[in-house]
């Protein structure tokens, strides 16, 4: 079960790593926008916090091939989630629109419309008042999928936010698939400094590899579980050396040799790692699924690619672990092996 454990928190914190990207991937995708332009200097997870004059949109609307560009500002209300303000006409236009399960779109300025992930972890019906930093009267909720989980109208989403004439990013449709490069060409010599990308390269950019920050994340999570399982192992492997001191001895009185005895032991630690990393895959649904019931606006997924690596290094922390023990059950003399009481 220690095993288990240090191989469900790797499963599980990995999975809900690349879960929550696959999130953001999807939802960027559910804007139907073919183009993305972003502010100079803006990071690649998050649309919050940086932010171009909504002037900009104009200019992009006049670009070669581009059929509609719409704005969106987007206000992080923290625990990693944003409101986005937009404007309801061009952003339905453009990702096809809201499906309503619940209530409809938003009409008063302060009026908020919810995706059913954040109304089921929060207990939101329609008509209900939320705060989200600003109070906001809930009108619709909406299939998950696009952009964000709360939308709000963009002009008092500015206002309450000191950041009127200001969007966080462009969304971009154009007129065929195959003058997108074109459309991103001309933009680039258009808006200097901008960060514009295709939808398709924008979303092969998130993963693991490109933010460093959640890179250190996922190894230090991976060294702490090295050190339960190593720690685990280790005390088991020692508490098994010291009862069966008795049963060593006998084996060294009848002839057995140290390789013989630290064999025995080390094949040992590969059963337990083994079942420990049986336990630990199967224990990563449970706690997949506790937290699609507890914390549904955290994406957790099965990382399958992960398993192999999750083995590895329950082995290694096992065999480690059993080490030190091996060797000493090995090197007991027999006369005070059987003597031991």
């Amino acid at each position: 079960m220690g095993i288990g454990v240090a191989v469900t928190m790797i499963l599980t914190l990995v999975g809900v790593s690349h879960g929550m990207l696959e999130d953001v991937a999807a939802r960027s995708r559910g804007t139907g926008a073919d183009i993305m332009v972003r502010p100079p200097g803006s990071s690649i997870i998050g649309f919050s916090g940086s932010n171009m004059p909504e002037k900009v949109v104009a200019i992009v609307r006049q670009t070669p091939h581009v059929t509609l560009a719409t704005g969106s500002f987007m206000q992080s209300i923290g625990n990693l989630e944003s409101i986005a303000g937009i404007h309801p006409d061009e952003f339905n236009a453009m990702s096809g629109g809201f499906r309503y399960l619940s209530g409809g779109p938003f009409g008063a300025k302060n009026d908020v419309v919810v995706d059913e992930v954040y109304a089921r972890s929060k207990g939101v019906q329609v008509g209900d008042t939320v705060d989200l930093g600003l109070p906001w009267r809930v009108t619709g909720i909406v299939e998950p999928g696009k952009l964000s989980r709360m939308f709000a109208p963009i002009e008092y989403l500015q206002d309450q936010y000191s950041s009127l004439g200001k969007v966080s990013v462009i969304w971009v449709k154009v007129d065929d698939p195959a003058h997108i490069q074109a459309a991103i060409d001309s933009l680039t010599q258009e808006l200097t400094g901008y960060q514009i990308y295709s939808m398709d390269a924008y979303i092969s950019l998130i993963s693991v590899n490109n933010i460093p920050l959640l890179k250190r994340f996922i190894a230090v999570i991976i060294g702490l579980a090295v050190i339960v399982g190593f720690m685990f192992v280790f005390l088991s492997m020692y508490t098994a050396v010291l009862e069966r001191t008795r049963e060593i001895g006998i084996l060294k009185a009848l002839g057995a040799s140290p390789g013989y005895i630290l064999n025995i032991l080390i094949r040992e630690a590969i059963v337990l790692a083994v079942a420990g990393t049986i336990a630990g895959i199967l224990m990563t649904y449970g706690t997949r699924s506790l937290m699609g019931v507890f914390v549904p606006t955290m994406t957790t997924i099965i990382v399958y690619e992960w398993w192999p690596y999750a083995a590895m290094i329950a082995l290694v922390g096992s065999l480690v672990g059993a080490l030190y023990p091996g060797l000493k059950a090995a090197h007991q003399d027999a006369i005070e092996a059987l003597s031991y009481d």
